[in-house]
């Protein structure tokens, strides 16, 4: 295990960009799709030291793409982690726009690359099994890739095919990337096939350490069997993390939030999450709870026990200190991109930036 902060560590949010306001918990506004609140969120990101945002992907709300370059037109630092399913793209369609984008924007266009469940038939798309669904998804990395770094690609594959392609225009190198970064999450044995070879950097959903130091050993021996033939996968942690001025009131406000879950899980007659059919990374998460509510120092399980899914199942609670801390933890194992959020989005935007990069940048806490 290393040891130290890493200073090459970047730091990114999230963005809602649902249909209904009050996602996971955020303050109720009628605008809060607006191009208004939207920028508001992107510019309040490059004024308290934030990389950027990753922007969720999903049929029945705002078109990803669309959002992310009006949110780039409107700053000047931001950088879009923009979620893309394929399917709902075809590659050389993605790579052309993508590209396009990153040339507008000076390069900083970042991708990330979902396979999980979907409303595929409301545009005409549909998936066979787990094998197939993580065939058409290798198949679509590894095309994109090669029309962003190739010219005149001819490639006839299962689930795509694309003959003389030269996407313009042409991707230029920016500080040393060559191309915008493919993000990739996933926790099943398909899954991880698939990041082992074609991504750039794995997403890990906020699992205990060990639980994350076991899955990076694992891609970087499947790396190694699977012949990878790009720069070394890279590792992210996407997470919620509650931050308050004192240890005492972070739970204080951690275990209010809880009950108050609870109690809408209590009032809808929902109690048991650990339903059939949720993907192996979520239900990875949901299984901790089996373990305690609080494991290493301070990440929250309850959570995921009364319907908190996805980045917001666990919680690493606590002062900025502790979060720090903690989050430099995972940065020892080998975590370079953090995705960090907690609601409501803009505050903690300013207070999170405020209190809790500082000390991450500095090593501090």
């Amino acid at each position: 295990m290393a040891s130290g902060p890493n200073n090459t560590s970047e730091f990114l949010w999230y963005i809602p960009n649902e249909v209904e306001a009050g996602h996971r918990g955020d303050a109720l506004d009628d605008k809060h799709n607006s191009l208004e609140t939207l920028t508001n969120h992107a510019k309040s990101l490059e004024e308290h030291g934030w990389k950027g945002a990753l922007i969720g992907t999903g049929w029945g709300r705002p078109d990803t793409f669309t959002v992310a370059t009006a949110l780039a037109t409107r700053t000047t630092t931001f950088e879009p982690l923009i979620a893309i399913r394929p399917g709902y793209w075809r590659p050389a369609n993605f790579a052309s726009a993508a590209a396009t984008l990153d040339a507008l924007t000076g390069g900083r266009v970042r991708i990330n690359i979902v396979s999980g469940q979907d409303n595929l038939a409301a545009y005409g798309d549909s998936e066979g099994d787990q094998a197939h669904r993580y065939a058409r998804t290798r198949e679509f990395m590894r095309t994109v890739r090669r029309l962003w770094t190739e010219e005149n690609v001819s490639t006839v594959g299962e689930h795509f095919q694309v003959t003389g392609s030269t996407v313009m225009p042409r991707l230029h190198e920016h500080n040393g990337r060559r191309h915008p970064k493919l993000y990739f999450g996933g926790a099943s044995e398909a899954a991880e096939r698939v990041s082992a070879t074609e991504a750039d950097v794995q997403l890990f959903w906020g699992e205990p350490l060990d639980g994350v130091q076991e899955r990076i050993e694992r891609l970087k021996s499947l790396s190694k069997e699977l012949d990878r033939d790009l720069a070394p996968l890279e590792f992210g942690l996407r997470i919620t993390t509650l931050v308050r001025d004192t240890t005492e009131q972070a739970w204080a406000d951690a275990e209010a939030k809880v009950a108050e879950m609870a109690q809408k899980a209590d009032n809808s007659g929902r109690k048991d999450y650990h339903r059939n059919g949720v993907a192996t990374g979520q239900q990875r998460l949901l299984d901790l709870h089996s373990r305690g509510e609080v494991l290493d120092e301070n990440l929250y399980t309850a959570p995921g026990k009364y319907g908190g899914g996805g980045a917001g199942t666990t919680w690493l609670v606590g002062s900025a200190e502790d979060v720090a801390r903690s989050l430099r933890k995972y940065e020892a194992l080998g975590i370079t991109h953090f995705v960090l959020s907690d609601t409501p989005y803009l505050s903690e935007i300013k207070r999170q930036g405020d209190q809790l990069l500082p000390l991450l940048r500095a090593g501090a806490g």
